[in-house]
């Protein structure tokens, strides 16, 4: 069985191409309350992909006019 070597450091094309090609999902919520009043609510949520990965799986769960039809 060969050894592969990969050089340590990646290159910040290579990693963008990466997240592109698979694409990337952000997701928090954050809450602060005090005595039952809330004083802070933060929702985020964050996709990177490339339009045809968003596409590949928008569609298969629905988010798409292609799939509707």
């Amino acid at each position: 069985m060969a050894v592969e070597k990969t050089i340590a450091g990646a290159s910040l094309a290579e990693v963008l191409d990466r997240i592109l090609d698979k694409g990337l999902v952000i997701d928090a919520w954050v809450r602060a309350s005090l005595v039952g009043i809330e004083l802070l609510g933060i929702e985020a949520r964050v996709v990177v992909a490339s339009v045809e990965t968003f596409l590949k799986y928008a569609e298969a769960v629905g988010l798409t006019a292609g799939a509707t039809a």
